[in-house]
């Protein structure tokens, strides 16, 4: 049944659940649900006193979230780069928390964790005063700029680091997980006078949406494992969780114990539609005809964008995993090299701008209409893939391991 973000976000709202699990795809709308479920939940008050009074009720994670984080590049010093953090709501917790509870340790360790790298600090400002563009003297509030240093041995210490995307993405990631790491011990203490702060006294809804794409699949993994663990710790709380991710939808599914599962999908009218799915995402939705299906239609609409490539990628990937090939481009037709060097063209990640890839050309297009056809027209889809469900012979560890 077709409905509206709102009308859906109403029903997350409305299901009394612990943890409500959501696959779908990108750009179908898992952002704008959990900002219209933040606004159900909590909506802004014109009177930000007011607001902030009546303690938070909502926690979430999503991309805007990481737009609450912003390089100031000093561009005529090229050398004072630091990373702004924009104050509203969520920051200020963080920043209350950084005071008074030693976040920034668990920040700093969470995030050389990820990032397999125990030689990235981040370093939080202390309050200093500088000038404006008038001359004028301003106070810089203590913690509302990180800058990141780089240890290279002995006393040798790389400073204010230029971190790339993906670590910007953990570290984002890992404020808001070390602050949801607080909120979860502070709720367990049952007399709210002994707790040490009220602001989590009303938090009601936690709402995760896509926390870190640019993990290896092994992080990824170990960062579910553990969002679950505290998920599985917390009291009184519900987690709305959304992802594009097979693995990381996976992996939640088989750690969590009672949870209600959904795919959202976006419809032609523009509205969407939730259905309750039972299973991981082979067993309950078939991730793999699922992703043949959305490749077809782009195929016949002539619609077909870079993440398509993405998408035939992953079609290839699954089915590899499935027959036992260590590479998927053992699957490519003659002339196997090219066509991997056109598929890793559009689905590699850009760190410069102008390495950005085009949009694909028509001949790009057919590319991906001969690759599609040439793997479901291949006797091994036809015989294994076609006839029977790839988690049918997968147990959840190996789904886990094998998912793309």
């Amino acid at each position: 049944m077709s409905q509206s973000l709102t009308q859906i976000a109403e029903a997350l709202r409305d299901a009394n659940k612990k943890v409500q699990l959501i696959y779908a795809f990108n750009g179908t709308g898992k952002t704008r649900l959990s900002r219209i479920f933040r606004s159900l939940v909590y909506p802004k008050d014109d009177d930000e006193d007011v607001q902030d009074e009546s303690g938070i009720k909502v926690l979430y994670y999503n991309a805007f979230t990481e737009d609450l984080f912003y390089w100031d590049n000093d561009l005529h010093g090229d050398s004072d780069r630091k990373l702004i953090i924009r104050p509203n709501n969520f920051t200020n917790l963080v920043l209350q928390f950084l005071k008074d509870q030693d976040l920034d340790g668990n920040i700093a360790s969470n995030l050389q964790h990820y990032t397999n790298n125990d030689k990235l600090t981040p370093l939080f400002n202390e309050e200093y005063t500088t000038k404006n563009e008038d001359d004028e003297d301003i106070i810089v509030p203590a913690y509302s700029e990180v800058t990141f240093s780089i240890t290279r041995g002995g006393d040798d210490t790389l400073n204010n680091v230029k971190i790339s995307k993906g670590e910007e993405s953990n570290f984002i990631w890992c404020v808001f997980y070390s602050l949801l790491e607080q909120a979860v011990e502070i709720l367990k203490i049952p007399e709210i006078e002994n707790r040490s702060t009220d602001q989590f006294n009303d938090l009601e809804y936690v709402f995760i949406d896509d926390p870190v794409s640019s993990l290896d699949e092994n992080h990824l993994i170990e960062l579910a494992v553990n969002l679950a663990e505290l998920i599985k710790q917390s009291n009184n709380l519900k987690f709305i969780v959304s992802t594009h991710s097979p693995l990381f939808y996976n992996v939640l599914y088989n750690e969590l114990g009672s949870k209600k599962c959904y795919m959202l999908s976006k419809l032609e009218d523009g509205t969407f539609e939730i259905e309750e799915k039972k299973g991981d995402s082979n067993k309950s939705f078939s991730y793999h005809l699922y992703l043949k299906h959305t490749i077809e239609q782009a195929i016949e609409s002539n619609t077909i964008e870079k993440y398509h490539f993405t998408l035939l990628r992953n079609l290839y990937e699954k089915t590899a995993n499935f027959l036992g090939y260590p590479k998927w481009s053992e699957l490519l037709p003659d002339d196997k090299q090219t066509y991997y060097n056109r598929i890793i063209q559009f689905t590699s990640h850009s760190t410069l701008s102008n390495e950005a890839v085009a949009e694909p050309t028509d001949p790009e297009k057919q590319i991906v209409k001969f690759l599609l056809d040439h793997l479901v027209n291949s006797k091994y889809w036809i015989e294994e893939i076609e006839a029977q469900p790839i988690a049918d012979e997968a147990s959840s560890t190996e789904t886990e391991n094998a998912t793309v």
